[in-house]
């Protein structure tokens, strides 16, 4: 069996750069393991400390189970406003106080119009939470917009060897 990578896409607009972006690696991994996306987001409830570990709601036990039974995650996020969009540290907030993310084998992307402050922080929250990544694991996508064609290909020779290199060093996490 195929180890599985969870994708979770910091940008809920369908069919954003940060989707075309994870699926591009997916296309790169395809014989090596098998890709799941976590699609919720939006749906999590805002944390809760007092619910971190008591009445916890299920949306959220879903998504630690999740996390738990995957072999690595993939988190590719846009920045807002020099930080990761709201939902996508809502939802790392709910690994607060757990072990969850401990030494559990992560990539991260921060595919953006800038994206170093965004990038700063994702890495600052995940090892933090106590995830296992380096820079080898780990891609800033600057003027990802400017990336693609008129008609939303990946067509940067820069950006495809970027993500070929990362899926090359993604398979050496486990």
């Amino acid at each position: 069996m195929k180890p599985r990578i969870l994708a979770v896409i910091g940008s809920v607009r369908p069919n954003s750069s940060n989707q075309k972006i994870v699926e591009k690696i997916e296309e790169l991994l395809y014989h090596d393991f098998t890709f799941s996306y976590f699609n919720g987001l939006t749906n999590l409830p805002y944390f809760n400390p007092d619910q971190a570990f008591e009445n916890t709601p299920e949306k959220v036990v879903a998504f630690r189970e999740e996390i738990q039974n995957t072999d690595i995650v993939l988190i590719c996020t846009p920045e807002y406003i020099f930080s990761i969009p709201g939902v996508l540290k809502n939802a790392l907030e709910w690994f607060v106080a757990t072990d969850i993310f401990n030494q559990k084998p992560v990539a991260l992307i921060t595919a953006s119009a800038s994206g170093e402050k965004g990038q700063e922080e994702l890495h600052l929250i995940m090892k933090t939470l106590g995830a296992k990544f380096s820079e080898e694991s780990t891609l800033l996508i600057p003027g990802v917009k400017g990336r693609f064609s008129t008609d939303g290909q990946l067509t940067d020779p820069n950006t495809i060897r970027a993500l070929q290199k990362l899926s090359e060093n993604i398979k050496t996490l486990l």
